[in-house]
């Protein structure tokens, strides 16, 4: 018995040492991240982790979809429930007076969160009165209206959306042209929308109108390395203080240049769902990846702004 408990006990250590010799050898980024960059466990245990955003005391809060709750992430390491009963919450981000906004797939709404955790509905309704099919993602613009993705459940293979939810509460419909919509965010600029898709590799891009609204869809980049056959699986989205886009796909985070020329990836042990830079002057990337939080120290900075 001891043997076996030995053997076991060795063969975990190999396949854990050989997992971090992978990681360290992180191809080099010029700009982004360093060769030999390791991506760091914050902490596994979780069902299934999304929609990581930053705070300016350096948390960072996340979902657990299956699990219905919030979690932040404090400066020390320390993680707590912020929320729970949240109705399948999704993606998070931060409004310019720093309340949490969330997307609920179950409660099929949008809502803001004070620091307390106090929920105010935003969005209980998609454009024209319909309802949301089940929404992903969201970004928060400098005026407090929200863009949202509503790709519905994962068996959809109707129609799906981009919508932007106006401060004063009125939905408008962006898209209904990109066939399963997900990660989105803005420029630094504010001027354009970027919308992935998760079963294609194109990455879109719309021109933002002074009322929110958004057109002249068209390609802005491609992803890189799919595997034959299978989807792209580009998720979450974030921008660092250079303009690059950051994706979540299938092969691990790949990364973009502000004109949409391809960069790199990052590899992830656990396939991504989410990302934002977070941390002292914003040069952490944080990633949510199934069970387990993960970060890695960049060389590129996050964005200045609320949101990702």
């Amino acid at each position: 018995m001891l043997h076996v408990t030995f053997g076991f006990a060795l063969v975990l250590l190999l396949i854990t040492s050989a997992r971090a010799q992978e990681l360290a050898r992180v191809t080099a980024i010029p700009g982004v991240v360093a060769a030999g960059a390791v991506v760091e466990l914050v902490k596994e245990g979780f069902q299934f982790t999304e929609g990581p955003v930053a705070t300016s005391d350096e948390s960072v809060y996340f979902t657990d979809i299956p699990a219905n709750r919030i979690y932040r992430l404090s400066a020390t390491g320390a993680i707590e429930v912020f929320r729970e009963k949240t109705a399948a919450a999704n993606g998070l981000a931060l409004d310019p007076a720093g309340n949490l906004v969330a997307v609920e797939g179950d409660g099929k709404r949008v809502i803001r969160m004070d620091r307390s955790g106090n929920v105010t509905p935003v969005a209980a309704t998609a454009a024209g009165g319909r309802p949301f099919l089940r929404p992903n993602d969201l970004i928060v613009d400098r005026r407090g209206g929200i863009y949202v993705s509503d790709p519905g459940p994962r068996e959809n293979t109707a129609k799906a959306f981009v919508y932007y939810v106006r401060p004063d509460g009125q939905v408008i419909l962006v898209s209904d042209e990109i066939a399963r919509p997900n990660g989105l965010t803005l420029t630094l600029d504010g001027k354009v929308l970027l919308v992935d898709d998760t079963r294609g590799d194109t990455i879109f891009a719309f021109d933002v109108q002074p009322d929110g609204s958004a057109v002249n869809k068209r390609p802005f980049g491609r992803l890189r390395g799919m595997p034959t056959g299978q989807p792209s699986v580009a998720d979450g989205m974030a921008l660092d203080s250079e303009g690059r886009v950051y994706v979540t796909t299938v092969t691990g985070i790949q990364v973009l240049a502000a004109n949409g020329d391809y960069l790199g990836t990052i590899p992830v042990p656990r396939q991504p769902s989410n990302l934002a830079f977070g941390g002292a002057e914003r040069r952490t990337l944080y990633i949510t990846a199934r069970e387990g939080v993960y970060r890695l120290r960049m060389l590129s900075q996050g964005a200045d702004r609320p949101g990702k």
